[in-house]
């Protein structure tokens, strides 16, 4: 069976490297193989090693030189040049066969989810086996309306790339149980998130949210969210079954 791609997509911060680290290190251990690969060629470091790593192919600080751009700019940049090298990329891909191909997105969402140079490398690497990971970052989303914002991203990041798309909250070591029970409540009480948003509202705007997020309702990938902390690996199984039940008819994950 051919590789899955899993695009691991979410906000500065929300944890997307950790996860990528803390998901090859599961496979491993529960003896499957994942091949890691590194899209942003910002990183400093990262809390693995990756097996294809863009900054092989693209320097930010050569394109700040060649381009006499600032740091922003110059991610903006090479975020466009990622398409460039989507042959290249894919040729790379081809040497390897894993279970899973799990791909670390550049740190800001901006720059991955919303230029047309990833949609090219997407198609580059290949759709049918693909879907992304859309983290929901534990500490954005302890209130409602940061919750139901993060939500609206994750719908219009599957909107933009049109790929699968599942929720997962990272960083769950860092909530207490009442508020990761009022999160999941949230997530699958009809009305129960609308309701923490109208007991906060303050202006028309909140009103828009909520008529939203009832929009949202019915789009099945939106309904809940995995449990995942890097540290503790907690919920790196779901994810593997989840990702098996999307692409294997869930052979695997029942074994």
């Amino acid at each position: 069976m051919d590789p899955s791609i899993v695009y691991l997509v979410g906000t500065a911060g929300s944890g997307k490297s950790s996860l990528a680290a803390a998901y090859h290190t599961w496979m491993e251990e529960a003896g499957h193989d994942a091949t890691l690969v590194n899209l942003d060629p910002g990183a400093d470091s990262l809390p693995y090693v990756p097996d294809i790593d863009i900054r092989d192919w693209i320097s930010l600080e050569e394109v700040m030189a060649e381009h006499g751009l600032g740091p922003n700019g110059a991610q903006v940049a090479a975020a466009d040049m990622i398409a460039l090298n989507a042959g290249e990329i894919a040729t790379e891909l081809e040497k390897f066969r894993p279970d899973t191909f799990v791909i670390d997105t550049p740190g800001q969402i901006e720059l991955f989810a919303f230029r047309s140079s990833s949609l090219r490398l997407i198609d580059a690497l290949g759709r049918e086996r693909a879907a992304v990971l859309f983290l929901l970052d534990s500490v954005m989303c302890k209130n409602p309306n940061g919750f139901a914002s993060t939500l609206m991203l994750s719908a219009t990041v599957q909107f933009r790339l049109n790929l699968a798309c599942r929720n997962v909250l990272t960083k769950a070591d860092l909530l207490s149980n009442p508020d990761l029970e009022e999160m999941i409540r949230w997530s699958e009480e009809e009305g129960a998130l609308d309701n923490a948003l109208a007991a906060n509202i303050s202006d028309g705007g909140s009103l828009l949210n909520i008529d939203l997020l009832r929009a949202l309702r019915d789009v099945e990938p939106h309904k809940g969210f995995m449990v995942t902390s890097a540290d503790s690996l907690e919920g790196m199984e779901d994810i593997y079954a989840d990702i098996q039940r999307l692409f294997a008819g869930g052979e695997e994950a029942n074994k």
